[in-house]
């Protein structure tokens, strides 16, 4: 067995003006669990954890980039978005009883997968979150006859 076979998905670090605030959207709204303080000298970093996923929540006082919109921002070199899987986002939304700050959506995609559809939301950073329905991977098949 090779080292990249042992390779696995290990964190998002984020930076956030309010830590408390990072933890608590994501807590309230994604289910994930303080697992994790790490303190120094002025400066802490909480880590959050669902299942297998797990974020840093790293505190600044640097510029705020620029605020994004739709999907995520589209500058290299930065991350759209990050997403997570539900199995029904009108649901979703529901519960949030309009507590989240949308970007875009919510949206169908039939015409590429039946069922998929999708949602942006925004932590209290602008951080882009998707949270979508229906995902599924392309056949071996389809893959095969794209290339």
């Amino acid at each position: 067995m090779s080292a990249i076979d042992t390779l696995r998905w290990a964190h998002v670090g984020l930076n956030c003006r309010d830590q408390a605030a990072t933890e608590e959207f994501y807590t309230r709204w994604f289910g994930f669990r303080r697992a994790r303080l790490v303190t120094g000298e002025g400066w802490q970093v909480v880590f959050l954890r669902r299942g297998e996923a797990w974020l840093e929540l790293f505190g600044s006082d640097a510029e705020p980039a620029p605020a994004a919109k739709d999907d995520g921002p589209a500058n290299p070199g930065t991350v759209r978005h990050l997403a997570f899987q539900v199995d029904d986002v009108d649901a979703f939304l529901a519960e949030a009883n309009g507590e989240l700050p949308i970007s875009l959506g919510p949206l169908g995609f039939d015409e590429y997968i039946p069922g998929w559809r999708t949602v942006w939301v925004q932590d209290p950073d602008g951080v882009v979150i998707e949270v979508s329905q229906g995902y599924t991977d392309q056949s071996a098949e389809e893959l095969r006859q794209q290339a």
